[in-house]
């Protein structure tokens, strides 16, 4: 379990450390994503970003794990 901790930690931090060049890529404002801006507010739910992150984890989990 602490390995666990640890690699998802790490998985944590790399991804924080990169977020910025995928963003410059196109991660983020997908078609699929959607943005609601009301006045100041505005509420986004990167639901086209999920589903590719989830998929690309996945992958490398199951990667890992074999």
């Amino acid at each position: 379990m602490a390995r666990f901790l640890i690699f998802l930690g790490l998985v944590l931090l790399v991804t924080g450390l990169v977020w910025p060049y995928l963003a410059k890529l196109g991660l983020g404002r997908l078609p699929g994503d959607i943005a609601f801006t009301r006045g100041n507010a505005t509420i986004y739910v990167p639901i086209m970003t999920s589903i590719i992150l989830s998929i690309v984890l996945s992958a490398l989990l199951w990667i890992i794990g074999r």
